[in-house]
């Protein structure tokens, strides 16, 4: 039997093996590959040190400067939609305001929970002071997907909302034609809606002192006592005993409109249909 041969081995560590020789002697370490096996520089731009890949090169979009008077943003008035005005045009109604805002709504628990909803869909937050708690238990519960966005609270049982910028707050009156004081101070982005089943002793001076006034089909005397304190036109205070129950008459102190307020399906299938009465 021939006798095997082994090379000698390098001295240092038993356990690696030699590196392996290369052209002109020098030799390179075991962990890096031979020339020939080293991979192709991948094409395109190569990346540069703290800033990454470069994004293509694109001409930018440049505007010559005797074209800026053509450019132009479509901005909408903010708000809430509360319905389609006689031209069938969206009527939005701007609740929340960075100041106290005051609104008196003569008519229905069901006219001011489709308000609160729709409020609600706007990001804000509604308070709701009630004489008749379980009236709006259920639609606190379905409002805000989940989201406690919609509190009910007894009569003079309300606290400090908190109300900001980034969490607006409508304060909704249900208190009957007589309702106490409001124990909530003034504040901004903060707005009370004081719902009026029907005009009682005080109302006129509440209806006087509100910065929004919103009124459903009224009595013919109720319609003369509010053409009178609001100074509408005889011909506008004339249509008010016949308004529908989804119509309404929104009254500021220099303007006046009409809007037709049409439930969606989700609001019909929690609220009913439009009513005057509750």
């Amino acid at each position: 039997m021939a006798t095997p041969t082994y090379q000698p081995r390098s001295s240092g560590n038993s356990w690696r093996s030699a590196p392996a020789p290369v052209a002109g002697g020098v030799q390179r370490p075991s962990h890096q590959p031979r020339p020939d096996e080293r991979p192709a520089e991948p094409e395109g731009p190569r990346p540069e040190p703290g800033y990454g890949l470069r994004g293509p090169r694109r001409h930018p979009h440049v505007l010559p400067p005797e074209s800026l008077p053509s450019l132009g943003l479509s901005v909408g008035d903010d708000g809430v939609v509360i319905g389609i005005d006689p031209q069938s045009q969206p009527a939005v109604l701007s609740l929340l305001r960075p100041r106290p805002f005051e609104v008196v709504l003569v008519g229905s628990m069901w006219m001011a929970q489709v308000l609160a909803l729709r409020t609600v869909a706007t990001g804000a937050r509604v308070a709701v002071e009630t004489a008749r708690p379980p009236a709006w238990g259920q639609m606190a519960q379905s409002a805000g997907g989940g989201q406690q966005c919609v509190t009910v609270h007894d009569v003079r049982q309300i606290a400090p909302q908190g109300p900001s910028v980034s969490s607006p707050v409508l304060v909704v009156r249900d208190c009957g034609a007589r309702p106490p004081r409001n124990q909530l101070a003034p504040s901004p982005w903060q707005s009370v809606l004081t719902l009026l089943p029907f005009l009682g002793p005080r109302s006129p001076q509440m209806l006087g002192r509100a910065d929004l006034v919103g009124l459903q089909r009224l009595s013919p005397e109720e319609a003369e006592v509010v053409t009178r304190v609001l100074r509408l036109p005889q011909q506008v205070g004339q249509v008010l005993p016949t308004l529908s129950d989804n119509a309404m008459l929104w009254c500021t102190s220099d303007n006046h409109q009409f809007v037709m307020t049409t439930p969606t399906d989700a609001e019909t299938q929690l609220l009913g249909g439009p009513r005057r009465m509750d």
